[in-house]
């Protein structure tokens, strides 16, 4: 019987000193204690260990148990007797073994654990482990933090709840094992800031490091990827709690404003390896972008933040950041980083970012980035975001800033959508300054005539495709439009010497001409297709005949006829809007070419 081998085997080492205890009585103790616990005799177990004769037998044999029992845990139901005898065996254990060997006993079984049952483990051996890590008098801190790193790393692998459903449901336990890992390291973090508030020379920085590592953790998993908002039905959200907890540690060891403001002057680890520096870079470059995120978005921790910052100021400080969060192609990590950049302009006036800002690397690659989330990003609330984020980044620049920007993404964005959008700014910004009483040097006379030359240029000369670029080319002939019909009404101000003589007869000998006769002949084209489709009668062209697109060497949804006439129609319409405007502008020119010779 399993019972009276354990007592056998216990009886034997009674006899014995501790230090005469040898490998065999490890062995057949562990052997004896784990069919006790299979065979359902947890109870006799439980009244072998908390007898006061077999103290020092625990104390050195009593860590071989933790496997086992953690299986048996698992085996039994919540309201068996059984789990609750082997409840109590753990927490014994926990006051009897020897710290040391019991707490890698405990740190090897959470290694160990893995797929569903990892948070149940890690929730299990929290609070056992809590008791050894108190007790231990050498290497503390570098337990505690080894303690940390290792749950960190079992639960990293498990995906985060998103939705609402996913939150409430937490099927795997993470959102409930986040808080318990928060409340197991509450007491270290009492011990720092208790010591720190005793002396204002705190030199023991080993435990404070080891909970700032943990915190840096937390930021980048769960809490990076997590759905922070607040929720509608439920009353505590568990990742919005997790947050609150680690924003307090990091303000409870003085780490809040230092990681906020002083990042770039903080010491990073040195690595031989470049590949492991350049990890750890990237990850702390992710966390402290979430740490900018839940300050000044969710405004956790915001009552700890001195207010004597000017907005443009937090603006460059949060600029690093944002950059990490755009390049992301994540959800969760892509909207945070919108939300970062539109709270920090919100916090601004129209017009008070001066230009000198665009010196900045940052401040040029953004505008950038947020151009690929307008044009490549496939989830459509943020494509619409990120363009009302680029128009408020639009709004906030002076003249200058804006003129500067406006070059740079008519450069860089090559995209036709973001170009005529581009265009259709610089419309409103000349617009603007023409009806003000004072001069704005940026949109009128020789600063616009070099703009112009941008705006002006199709992208591939008489060769452009011009169904491609409809949207710049349109942009460009109604700004066109309203510049002549605008220099009539405001007294030359938009230089109309320079205008007429040098703009106007460029595009009027290279891209108008070349575009009227593209035009003509693509119409043309046009109409021979849909005519061959109307009225062909073979087979080929019958309504059930499909056509096969590629994009990018991936062969997209079949067309079929129908489909590829309204494409058809689509275009004929295109181009007839290009040549309508792009009449009238000629008419419009010819009329102020006119005036011109007439006054001379």
């Amino acid at each position: 019987m399993a019972v009276d081998e354990l007592q056998a085997i216990i009886q034997r080492c009674q006899i014995l000193e501790e230090a005469d205890f040898k490998g065999e009585d490890f062995n057949l103790f562990q052997v004896a204690g784990q069919k006790c616990l299979e065979d359902g005799y947890a109870a006799q177990l439980l009244e072998v260990i908390q007898n006061e004769k077999n103290k020092i037998i625990i104390k050195n044999m009593g860590w071989n148990l933790i496997s086992p029992l953690v299986r048996c845990i698992f085996m039994y139901k919540q309201e068996d007797d059984k789990r609750e005898h082997c409840l109590k065996i753990l927490d014994q254990l926990a006051q009897l073994c020897n710290p040391k060997e019991l707490f890698l006993g405990l740190l090897e079984q959470i290694e160990q654990t893995s797929g569903e049952q990892v948070c149940q483990t890690v929730m299990l051996l929290l609070q056992p482990l809590q008791t050894v890590l108190l007790k231990l008098q050498n290497r503390k801190a570098y337990s505690v933090g080894l303690s940390l790193a290792m749950i960190m790393n079992q639960l990293t692998p498990l995906p985060v709840p998103y939705t609402k459903q996913q939150i409430q449901e937490d099927k795997l336990g993470l959102c409930q094992c986040c808080n318990a890992v928060v409340d197991f390291a509450k007491p270290f973090v009492n011990e720092v800031v208790k010591n720190m508030e005793k002396s204002s020379e705190y030199n023991d920085m080993e435990l404070k490091e080891e909970l700032l590592k943990f915190c840096m953790k937390s930021l980048k998993y769960p809490l990076l990827t997590a759905q922070l908002e607040q929720l509608e039905g439920i009353e505590e959200h568990p990742f919005r709690h997790f947050a609150t907890e680690i924003i307090d540690i990091l303000w409870g060891i003085r780490e809040l404003i230092p990681l906020v403001f002083l990042h770039r002057k903080g010491k990073s680890p040195h690595w031989e390896n470049q590949e492991f520096a350049d990890i750890e870079r990237k990850n702390s470059a992710d966390s402290l972008a979430c740490l900018s995120y839940l300050m000044f978005v969710q405004h956790f921790g915001i009552d700890c933040f001195p207010v004597v910052f000017s907005p443009s100021y937090l603006l460059q400080c949060n600029m690093t950041h944002i950059e990490v969060l755009l390049k992301r192609t994540e959800e969760s990590m892509l909207s945070k980083g919108l939300d970062l950049f539109e709270s920090c302009l919100l916090r601004m006036e129209d017009n008070s970012l001066l230009h000198h800002y665009l010196e900045f690397r940052d401040f040029i690659n953004i505008p950038q980035d947020l151009v690929k989330v307008m044009t490549l990003c496939p989830i459509e609330h943020l494509r619409k975001k990120s363009l009302n984020i680029l128009q408020l980044l639009i709004d906030k620049f002076d003249a200058e800033g804006k003129y500067t920007l406006f070059r740079c993404l008519l450069k860089t964005s090559n995209h036709a959508g973001v170009e005529g959008y581009i265009i259709k700014n610089i419309k409103d910004q000349i617009h603007s300054s023409l009806m003000k009483a004072c001069d704005n040097i940026w949109f009128t006379g020789h600063h616009l005539i070099s703009l112009l030359d941008l705006v002006l240029l199709l992208p591939e000369g008489a060769e452009t495709d011009l169904l491609q670029n409809s949207d710049r080319i349109m942009a460009s002939l109604n700004l066109l439009r309203y510049l002549v019909i605008k220099d009539c009404e405001c007294d030359n101000q938009v230089n109309v010497a320079c205008f007429s003589n040098v703009v106007i007869c460029d595009i009027e000998s290279v891209e108008i001409a070349s575009s009227s006769n593209g035009l003509r002949l693509k119409v043309q084209h046009l109409l021979s297709l849909i005519s061959g489709w109307l009225f062909s009668s073979t087979e080929a062209h019958s309504s059930n005949t499909v056509c096969s697109v590629t994009v990018s060497a991936e062969k997209m949804p079949a067309m079929t006829t129908e489909m590829e006439l309204q494409v058809l129609h689509s275009a004929l319409f295109t181009f007839d809007l290009i040549e309508s405007v792009l009449a009238r502008v000629e008419e419009l020119i010819e009329v102020k070419i006119k005036a011109v010779m007439d006054e001379n």
